[in-house]
């Protein structure tokens, strides 16, 4: 088959020279997943209800949708001059929101991979030198075009499987100048690309090797230098630290974020990931939007997070891309109340995948997840972590019309068929962004 994708350059200029109009129908879906509902993130047996609409149809005008209902419906709602995308047969669903990605760094870690295939564990090969210092090495060495286009590449991944807003973290440069590099890299992604990328302060990733011998004068860095600067520039709009044993505890993760709360920033963690070091009861402590990893995590952190209203963003990848067992409690912490999000965790070293696909199948048989969960969790549930509740995640009146279509007839095919990219097509704000068939006519 032909393939038919459009320059990634010619549809931001679409996006935004976009005459108004312009009228989009979607009609026939085998179900047309709307998760129409609450304003604010699905809990509990909410997350079960996808709000399908069998033989669905959408009408999209200026890159919002205007309504959605059965297609009979919907085509006597239509204009004469709409365009119309025939999607019978096929499962369509809100774009993919990625809740926690590294999609900017420079090379790769497929030496660390093979070494891990032959025994060494993630923590040895960090100790020795490896892991995140080996990328901040590769990611300094690189100048910004280098990381823009090593990162069109990785948009190009995250489109071909449904994604179409991503949440993007720095933390491989540490150094003032190569963090600002690398969130400078990421408003250009946002301006020259048609994903929408959420940035993310992450400095407090690692001790970089020039202050293995001087850890706090790095924290001071980060807090006195770093984030002033990035405020200044308001290159972004979250922090996060690595909240782990060996990297940084739970006082030094106090300061920096309750430095970051000063400057305006949202508060996002990364969390008892390899250790159960108390990262969910901090961030339950701070208010922080989200703790995420959570592998380590037991009933009081899910306790602790559930009363302060923390979403866990869980990251089934990364555990199975470093050969662990160890997955973090979904079932409980549904089960407690909690907004749950999935998030590819997508990164050189320890989740080399921008697959939501693959998530959401690990969801199903790792975590014990329903399919529908996993669906909210990675849609509605995600845009509400990043703040964007309001604009995308779901399918309804009135947020932009980021969609994709699956060559699928029921939505649990997607957690179903792993390792299979069931991908047809991907809209963002109405206009193809990414396809492997033409369905216009």
């Amino acid at each position: 088959m032909p393939n038919r994708n459009p320059s990634l350059g010619r549809v931001v200029r679409s996006l935004k020279a976009r005459s108004v109009k312009e009228t989009l129908a979607v009609l026939h879906a085998s179900q047309l997943v709307t998760l129409a509902g609450p304003s604010r993130a699905r809990v509990g047996v909410e997350m079960r209800d996808l709000a399908i609409i069998p033989d669905g149809g959408m009408l999209v005008r200026e890159g919002v949708v205007v309504a959605t209902g059965p297609s009979d419906v919907i085509e006597r709602q239509l204009p004469g001059d709409a365009k119309v995308v025939d999607a019978t047969g096929r499962v369509v669903l809100p774009g993919f929101v990625d809740a926690h990605a590294h999609p900017v760094f420079g090379g790769n870690r497929v030496d660390e991979f093979e070494m891990r295939a032959r025994g060494a564990t993630y923590e040895e090969i960090a100790a020795g030198g490896g892991g995140i210092r080996s990328t901040v090495r590769q990611t300094r060495a690189a100048t910004e075009e280098q990381l823009v286009a090593q990162a069109k590449k990785h948009v190009e991944w995250f489109l071909r499987g449904g994604t179409t807003t991503i949440e993007a973290k720095s933390g491989y440069g540490l150094s003032v100048e190569d963090e600002i590099k690398m969130l400078r890299v990421v408003r250009r992604l946002n301006d020259e690309t048609p994903v929408e990328f959420v940035p993310t302060f992450l400095g407090a990733h690692a001790i970089p090797e020039e202050f293995q011998s001087a850890p706090d004068r790095y924290v001071s860095l980060v807090i006195e230098e770093m984030l002033p600067k990035i405020a200044e520039e308001r290159l972004a709009e979250f922090c996060d630290v690595f909240c782990e044993r060996g990297y940084f505890d739970l006082e030094t993760s106090r300061q920096i974020l309750s430095a970051a709360r000063r400057k305006g920033m949202g508060i996002r963690m990364h969390a008892d990931q390899l250790t159960n070091g108390g990262g969910a009861e901090l961030a339950a402590e701070l208010g922080a939007v989200t703790a995420d990893h959570l592998e380590q995590t037991e009933a009081p952190g899910i306790a602790a997070m559930t009363k302060a209203g923390v979403q866990p963003v869980l990251l089934p990848g990364s555990v199975y891309a470093l050969g662990k067992t160890r997955y973090p409690r979904a079932r409980e912490m549904i089960e407690a109340g909690l907004a749950v999000v999935l998030a590819t965790d997508f990164n050189p070293g320890s989740s080399p995948t921008p697959s939501m696909q693959m998530v959401l199948s690990l969801a199903a048989t790792q975590m014990k997840m329903t399919p529908a969960e996993g669906i909210t969790a990675a849609t509605i549930n995600a845009a509400c972590s990043l703040k964007r509740g309001d604009k995308i995640g779901s399918l309804e009146a009135g947020k932009l019309a980021n969609f994709a279509l699956f060559d699928c007839a029921d939505y649990r095919e997607l957690a179903y068929w792993f390792g299979l990219a069931q991908t047809h097509s991907v809209y963002v704000r109405g206009e193809r962004v990414f396809a492997f068939g033409d369905l216009s006519r």
